[in-house]
Protein backbone atom coordinates (compact mmCIF):
# COMPACT_ATOMS: atom_id res chain seq x y z
CA UNK A 1 0.00 0.00 0.00
CA UNK A 2 1.69 3.15 -1.23
CA UNK A 3 0.26 5.44 1.48
CA UNK A 4 0.96 3.18 4.46
CA UNK A 5 2.30 5.24 7.35
CA UNK A 6 1.32 8.53 5.70
CA UNK A 7 -0.74 11.06 7.69
CA UNK A 8 -2.76 13.74 5.97
CA UNK A 9 -5.29 16.53 6.34
CA UNK A 10 -8.41 16.88 4.19
CA UNK A 11 -9.79 20.42 4.15
CA UNK A 12 -13.16 21.22 2.61
CA UNK A 13 -14.90 17.85 2.34
CA UNK A 14 -18.67 18.44 2.05
CA UNK A 15 -20.27 15.02 1.65
CA UNK A 16 -19.67 11.59 0.14
CA UNK A 17 -20.18 12.94 -3.39
CA UNK A 18 -17.41 15.54 -3.19
CA UNK A 19 -14.07 15.23 -4.95
CA UNK A 20 -12.31 15.51 -1.59
CA UNK A 21 -14.22 12.41 -0.49
CA UNK A 22 -12.92 10.51 -3.51
CA UNK A 23 -9.36 11.53 -2.67
CA UNK A 24 -9.80 10.59 0.99
CA UNK A 25 -11.26 7.22 -0.01
CA UNK A 26 -8.31 6.45 -2.30
CA UNK A 27 -5.78 7.47 0.36
CA UNK A 28 -7.45 5.34 3.03
CA UNK A 29 -7.51 2.36 0.65
CA UNK A 30 -3.74 2.72 0.32
CA UNK A 31 -3.12 2.83 4.07
CA UNK A 32 -3.14 6.55 4.97
CA UNK A 33 -4.35 8.04 8.24
CA UNK A 34 -6.51 11.15 7.87
CA UNK A 35 -7.77 14.20 9.73
CA UNK A 36 -10.66 16.37 8.54
CA UNK A 37 -11.96 19.90 8.97
CA UNK A 38 -15.43 21.43 8.98
CA UNK A 39 -16.47 25.03 8.38
CA UNK A 40 -19.40 25.37 10.77
CA UNK A 41 -21.88 23.45 12.89
CA UNK A 42 -24.09 22.63 9.91
CA UNK A 43 -21.22 21.06 7.97
CA UNK A 44 -19.83 19.35 11.07
CA UNK A 45 -22.90 17.08 10.98
CA UNK A 46 -21.83 15.94 7.51
CA UNK A 47 -18.09 15.68 8.12
CA UNK A 48 -18.04 13.68 11.35
CA UNK A 49 -19.85 10.65 9.85
CA UNK A 50 -17.31 10.68 7.01
CA UNK A 51 -14.46 10.80 9.51
CA UNK A 52 -16.06 7.87 11.37
CA UNK A 53 -16.38 5.96 8.09
CA UNK A 54 -12.65 6.35 7.53
CA UNK A 55 -11.73 5.52 11.12
CA UNK A 56 -10.64 9.02 12.10
CA UNK A 57 -11.29 10.86 15.36
CA UNK A 58 -9.31 13.92 14.29
CA UNK A 59 -11.86 16.51 13.17
CA UNK A 60 -11.14 20.24 13.50
CA UNK A 61 -13.18 23.39 13.06
CA UNK A 62 -11.67 25.56 10.34
CA UNK A 63 -12.90 28.73 8.72
CA UNK A 64 -9.99 29.09 6.36
CA UNK A 65 -10.44 32.88 6.30
CA UNK A 66 -9.98 33.06 10.09
CA UNK A 67 -6.30 33.44 11.14
CA UNK A 68 -7.11 32.23 14.67
CA UNK A 69 -8.55 28.99 13.26
CA UNK A 70 -5.44 28.43 11.15
CA UNK A 71 -3.20 28.99 14.16
CA UNK A 72 -5.28 26.54 16.20
CA UNK A 73 -5.08 24.02 13.35
CA UNK A 74 -1.27 24.05 13.44
CA UNK A 75 -1.36 23.45 17.19
CA UNK A 76 -3.90 20.62 16.90
CA UNK A 77 -1.98 18.85 14.13
CA UNK A 78 1.26 19.05 16.11
CA UNK A 79 -0.48 17.66 19.21
CA UNK A 80 -2.33 14.84 17.42
CA UNK A 81 0.19 13.80 14.77
CA UNK A 82 3.52 15.46 15.43
CA UNK A 83 3.98 15.81 11.69
CA UNK A 84 1.81 15.21 8.64
CA UNK A 85 2.76 14.15 5.14
CA UNK A 86 0.10 15.73 2.94
CA UNK A 87 -2.69 18.30 2.74
CA UNK A 88 -5.71 18.42 0.45
CA UNK A 89 -7.16 21.90 -0.15
CA UNK A 90 -10.73 21.60 -1.43
CA UNK A 91 -12.07 25.06 -0.75
CA UNK A 92 -13.85 27.41 -3.15
CA UNK A 93 -16.64 29.93 -2.81
CA UNK A 94 -18.18 32.86 -4.66
CA UNK A 95 -21.46 34.64 -3.93
CA UNK A 96 -24.26 33.08 -5.95
CA UNK A 97 -25.06 36.32 -7.76
CA UNK A 98 -21.49 36.40 -9.11
CA UNK A 99 -22.05 33.07 -10.90
CA UNK A 100 -24.79 34.36 -13.17
CA UNK A 101 -25.16 37.20 -15.63
CA UNK A 102 -22.10 38.89 -17.10
CA UNK A 103 -18.65 38.76 -15.58
CA UNK A 104 -18.24 42.49 -16.20
CA UNK A 105 -20.94 43.10 -13.59
CA UNK A 106 -18.99 41.35 -10.81
CA UNK A 107 -18.84 43.57 -7.73
CA UNK A 108 -15.57 44.24 -5.93
CA UNK A 109 -17.00 42.61 -2.82
CA UNK A 110 -17.84 39.40 -4.70
CA UNK A 111 -14.44 39.47 -6.42
CA UNK A 112 -12.59 39.83 -3.11
CA UNK A 113 -14.60 37.04 -1.50
CA UNK A 114 -14.06 34.65 -4.41
CA UNK A 115 -10.33 35.31 -4.75
CA UNK A 116 -9.71 35.26 -1.01
CA UNK A 117 -11.62 32.09 -0.23
CA UNK A 118 -10.79 30.16 -3.40
CA UNK A 119 -7.16 31.16 -4.08
CA UNK A 120 -5.47 32.96 -1.19
CA UNK A 121 -6.75 30.28 1.17
CA UNK A 122 -4.30 27.82 -0.40
CA UNK A 123 -1.43 30.15 0.52
CA UNK A 124 -2.72 30.59 4.08
CA UNK A 125 -3.34 26.86 4.58
CA UNK A 126 0.05 25.86 3.21
CA UNK A 127 1.79 28.38 5.45
CA UNK A 128 -0.12 27.12 8.49
CA UNK A 129 0.80 23.50 7.75
CA UNK A 130 4.49 24.04 6.96
CA UNK A 131 5.62 23.83 10.63
CA UNK A 132 4.10 20.35 10.91
CA UNK A 133 4.74 19.12 7.35
CA UNK A 134 7.32 16.40 6.82
CA UNK A 135 10.07 17.11 4.31
CA UNK A 136 9.09 15.41 1.07
CA UNK A 137 5.40 16.02 1.75
CA UNK A 138 2.70 17.04 -0.70
CA UNK A 139 0.03 19.74 -1.01
CA UNK A 140 -2.85 19.25 -3.43
CA UNK A 141 -5.60 21.65 -4.49
CA UNK A 142 -8.55 21.39 -6.87
CA UNK A 143 -8.95 23.54 -9.97
CA UNK A 144 -11.14 23.50 -13.08
CA UNK A 145 -10.85 24.25 -16.79
CA UNK A 146 -12.72 27.52 -16.18
CA UNK A 147 -9.43 28.97 -14.93
CA UNK A 148 -7.38 28.93 -18.14
CA UNK A 149 -10.42 28.83 -20.47
CA UNK A 150 -13.81 30.53 -20.68
CA UNK A 151 -16.66 28.40 -19.29
CA UNK A 152 -20.24 29.75 -19.37
CA UNK A 153 -21.58 30.89 -15.98
CA UNK A 154 -18.27 30.26 -14.21
CA UNK A 155 -17.51 33.99 -14.16
CA UNK A 156 -15.47 35.17 -11.16
CA UNK A 157 -14.78 31.60 -10.07
CA UNK A 158 -12.83 31.16 -13.31
CA UNK A 159 -10.65 34.11 -12.37
CA UNK A 160 -10.22 32.63 -8.89
CA UNK A 161 -9.16 29.27 -10.32
CA UNK A 162 -6.65 31.00 -12.59
CA UNK A 163 -5.19 32.71 -9.51
CA UNK A 164 -5.21 29.39 -7.66
CA UNK A 165 -3.20 27.70 -10.41
CA UNK A 166 -0.66 30.53 -10.31
CA UNK A 167 -0.44 30.14 -6.52
CA UNK A 168 0.40 26.47 -7.08
CA UNK A 169 3.43 27.41 -9.18
CA UNK A 170 4.76 30.03 -6.77
CA UNK A 171 4.19 27.84 -3.71
CA UNK A 172 5.95 24.96 -5.46
CA UNK A 173 9.11 27.07 -5.59
CA UNK A 174 8.83 28.26 -1.99
CA UNK A 175 8.21 24.75 -0.66
CA UNK A 176 10.65 22.99 -2.95
CA UNK A 177 13.69 23.55 -0.72
CA UNK A 178 12.14 21.01 1.67
CA UNK A 179 11.10 18.71 -1.21
CA UNK A 180 7.47 19.53 -0.46
CA UNK A 181 5.47 19.37 -3.66
CA UNK A 182 2.48 21.55 -4.56
CA UNK A 183 0.14 20.48 -7.36
CA UNK A 184 -3.42 20.87 -8.57
CA UNK A 185 -5.95 18.53 -10.12
CA UNK A 186 -8.28 20.01 -12.73
CA UNK A 187 -11.21 17.62 -12.73
CA UNK A 188 -13.95 17.44 -15.31
CA UNK A 189 -17.48 18.42 -14.29
CA UNK A 190 -18.92 16.24 -11.51
CA UNK A 191 -22.24 16.52 -9.70
CA UNK A 192 -21.05 17.93 -6.40
CA UNK A 193 -22.50 20.38 -3.88
CA UNK A 194 -20.17 23.09 -5.19
CA UNK A 195 -21.24 22.48 -8.79
CA UNK A 196 -24.90 22.97 -7.92
CA UNK A 197 -24.36 26.74 -7.83
CA UNK A 198 -23.26 26.92 -11.48
CA UNK A 199 -25.97 27.79 -14.00
CA UNK A 200 -26.86 25.23 -16.71
CA UNK A 201 -24.57 22.69 -15.07
CA UNK A 202 -26.48 19.79 -16.62
CA UNK A 203 -25.68 21.19 -20.06
CA UNK A 204 -21.99 21.39 -19.13
CA UNK A 205 -22.07 17.75 -17.98
CA UNK A 206 -23.77 16.61 -21.19
CA UNK A 207 -21.43 18.62 -23.41
CA UNK A 208 -18.33 17.24 -21.69
CA UNK A 209 -19.61 13.67 -21.96
CA UNK A 210 -20.35 13.97 -25.67
CA UNK A 211 -17.19 15.85 -26.63
CA UNK A 212 -14.46 14.37 -24.40
CA UNK A 213 -12.14 11.89 -26.18
CA UNK A 214 -13.21 9.13 -23.76
CA UNK A 215 -16.90 9.99 -24.38
CA UNK A 216 -17.73 10.13 -20.69
CA UNK A 217 -17.61 12.23 -17.54
CA UNK A 218 -15.16 11.25 -14.84
CA UNK A 219 -16.14 9.89 -11.43
CA UNK A 220 -14.99 10.97 -7.98
CA UNK A 221 -13.18 7.63 -7.72
CA UNK A 222 -11.16 8.38 -10.85
CA UNK A 223 -10.23 11.84 -9.60
CA UNK A 224 -9.54 10.37 -6.16
CA UNK A 225 -7.05 7.86 -7.55
CA UNK A 226 -5.17 10.62 -9.38
CA UNK A 227 -5.19 12.71 -6.22
CA UNK A 228 -3.76 9.82 -4.22
CA UNK A 229 -0.96 9.48 -6.77
CA UNK A 230 -0.05 13.17 -6.45
CA UNK A 231 -0.06 12.91 -2.65
CA UNK A 232 2.07 9.76 -2.59
CA UNK A 233 5.78 9.20 -3.12
CA UNK A 234 4.94 7.87 -6.59
CA UNK A 235 4.88 11.50 -7.75
CA UNK A 236 8.06 12.55 -5.93
CA UNK A 237 9.36 14.26 -9.08
CA UNK A 238 6.19 16.23 -9.83
CA UNK A 239 5.49 19.75 -8.54
CA UNK A 240 3.91 22.99 -9.73
CA UNK A 241 1.66 21.07 -12.13
CA UNK A 242 -2.03 21.18 -13.01
CA UNK A 243 -3.01 17.58 -13.73
CA UNK A 244 -6.17 17.20 -15.82
CA UNK A 245 -8.58 14.39 -14.96
CA UNK A 246 -11.42 15.17 -17.35
CA UNK A 247 -11.60 12.27 -19.84
CA UNK A 248 -9.35 14.35 -22.10
CA UNK A 249 -11.80 17.21 -22.68
CA UNK A 250 -9.13 19.88 -22.10
CA UNK A 251 -7.23 18.90 -25.27
CA UNK A 252 -10.15 19.63 -27.59
CA UNK A 253 -10.04 22.63 -29.89
CA UNK A 254 -13.45 21.94 -31.41
CA UNK A 255 -16.43 19.91 -30.22
CA UNK A 256 -17.17 16.52 -31.73
CA UNK A 257 -20.94 16.97 -31.40
CA UNK A 258 -23.46 19.68 -30.74
CA UNK A 259 -26.40 19.38 -28.34
CA UNK A 260 -29.94 20.66 -28.53
CA UNK A 261 -31.70 22.31 -25.58
CA UNK A 262 -32.52 18.91 -24.10
CA UNK A 263 -28.96 17.64 -24.30
CA UNK A 264 -29.42 15.42 -27.36
CA UNK A 265 -26.82 15.16 -30.12
CA UNK A 266 -27.93 17.09 -33.21
CA UNK A 267 -24.72 17.26 -35.26
CA UNK A 268 -21.96 14.65 -35.45
CA UNK A 269 -18.58 15.95 -36.62
CA UNK A 270 -16.93 12.56 -36.25
CA UNK A 271 -18.67 10.24 -38.71
CA UNK A 272 -16.49 7.28 -37.70
CA UNK A 273 -18.15 6.79 -34.29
Amino acid sequence: MVMKGKKGLIVGIANNKSIAYGIAKACIAQGAELAFTFLNEQLEKRVRPIADEFGSTKVYELDINNPAHLEALTTSLAKDFGTIDFVVHSVAYAPKEALSGKFIDTTKEAFDIALGTSAYSLVALTRACMPVMSDGGSVLTLSYLGGPKYIPHYNVMGVAKAALESCVRYLAVDCGSRAIRVNAISAGPIKTLAASGIGDFRMILNWNEVNAPLRKNVSTDEVGNSGMYLLSDLSSGVTGEVHYVDAGYNIMGMGLDELDDEGHTVLAWDKSK
